[in-house]
Order: C-alpha cells, then structure tokens, then sequence
C-alpha cells in the first residue's frame, strides 16, 4: 500500500503581494510539514491573488515555480502551487507540481476559463491530463472550474490516478460546488479529492472556502468553512482500490453509449 499525507491551505492571501504571500506558504508549509504532511496544495493563483486586474500581467514574469521549489527544499516538502506564468503570447493560468527537492515536475495549465476574470488575461491549457506520483500515489492536478465538468475527474480516474487535486478560487454564490459537487467528484470516481480554496474577498470577488478533501465514499476527511484553515488528511491506494472494486462505476460504464459527450457540433 502507498499512502501519503496531504495539506490543503485556505487562505485569503495578499492581493497583488509575492513576497506576502510567499512569506504566508512558508510558514504554511513549515506547519504541514511538521505535522507529517508530503504535499501541500495551495488555492488557486495563490502567489499572486486571482481578481488583481493588470497586476497579473507584470507579476507571470516573476520567477514565481522557482520561488515555491525554494520552499518545497527548505521544508522538505512537496508542493502544488497555484501561479500565473508567461506561456507564448498569453498567460497561463498554472498549477505547478514542485518536489521536495525543489524540482518541478509537472505544469498543468487550467483547461476551463471561467468567465471575464479567466478569459480576459488567461489562454486555456491544451493537455486534459497530467499525472505525476509521489511516494507511489498518482496525482493529477485539476484547478478551479476543471473540476466541475465530469469529464475531466473520470479522464483522472481512467488514467489511473488516486487523488485529484484541486487549487480553487470559487466565489459566491456557488457554495453549492464546494459542499455537493466535490464530494460527488469523489464518489463517482472512487478517488480522493482535495479542493484548497480562497476565503475573504478581492475586489467585487467573494470567496466561499468551504475547502474539503473527500475520501472515495464521498466521505468528508477534512472541511473547513470561511475561515483561514490547513487541513489535513491522509491518502492511501488500497482505499482506491477497494473502492473502485465495491462501487465499479469505471467498470460497469458503457463508453460505445457516448459518442455524443466528444461531438463539437453543439
């Protein structure tokens, strides 16, 4: 069995304020790890801040995954960052899979914009899928809004991957996403979902929290409300294992049924 501890952050963050927030995920990874955690997962955009207008256009030129693996080193921890990088013409809105060695391993770029906020300054990924492994668990990162379409956690599932793992900045009013839709995710899938989200507001943004990691039962392992909060919760694959053989959802699917959900005509 490989098993790991995870840390999902909540936080309301530092507008438009690197080192602020940098200084927050130090001291936030200084916790995690002390409490035995591998992995850390941040919200989304959390070196920046999400609703930070232009300022988002000078700060993707900061060297921001570098930054995080220096962290990731000094803890000796792994982290999943959520950062805006430069990415040809345009901006990508990025979550970066840093080892505890200070390495990235593995960019995954958000797939789904959200409205003006993601498609005023931000180009859409092209990869539905990346999946990198740590101490024998396969993790495949989603961000924000990726998660809300079936398609991009059964494509994890299907891919083999035992957590999901979500940088989010889900506002109001969609608290319903947070409290139904995540641990439906999970459920539905037979995998762990972690979902590390904002609190407070940016501007005109309120965030919800609400932030949660749910077992493959659907089962809450750790939650929060619209406080800052670091949960924790652990991870192990023979949990997935055993789930996806009791509740064979991926098993007993009919895929030859589905043409229609890869048609473009409408």
């Amino acid at each position: 069995m490989a098993h790991i501890r995870i840390a999902c952050l909540q936080s309301a963050g530092h507008p438009a304020d690197v080192e602020a927030n940098l200084t927050e995920l130090d001291r936030a990874a200084a916790r995690a790890a002390g409490q035995g955690a591998d992995l850390l997962i941040t919200p989304e955009l959390f070196l920046t801040g999400y609703d930070i207008g232009d300022a988002v256009l000078r700060l993707a030129g900061e060297p921001l995954a570098a930054r995080a693996g220096e962290l990731a080193r000094r803890h000796d921890l792994a982290l999943l960052a959520g950062l805006p990088e430069r990415s040809g013409p345009g901006l990508a809105n990025r979550a970066v899979f840093v080892r505890a060695d200070g390495a990235v391993a593995a960019r995954y770029t958000k797939t789904h914009l959200f409205g003006e906020l993601d498609q005023r300054y931000f180009r859409a990924g092209e990869q539905a899928l990346v999946l990198v492994e740590l101490h024998g668990v396969r993790i495949a990162p989603l961000i924000c809004y990726d998660v809300e379409f079936p398609e991009a956690a059964r494509a994890a599932a299907l891919a083999g991957a035992h957590l999901v793992a979500v940088p989010t900045a889900q506002m109001r009013p969609f608290t319903f996403v947070a409290e139904t839709v995540i641990p439906a995710r999970a459920w539905e899938n037979q995998l762990y979902l972690a979902y590390a989200n904002r609190v407070g507001a940016e501007g005109d943004t309120h965030y919800v929290g609400r932030s949660s990691v749910a077992a493959p039962t659907g089962e809450l392992l750790a939650s929060s409300r619209e406080e800052p909060a670091l949960l924790l919760a652990d991870v192990d694959t023979d949990t997935v294992a055993r789930g996806q053989r009791d509740n064979p959802y991926l098993h007993d699917r009919r895929p030859d049924l589905y043409d229609s959900l890869t048609r473009t005509d409408r």
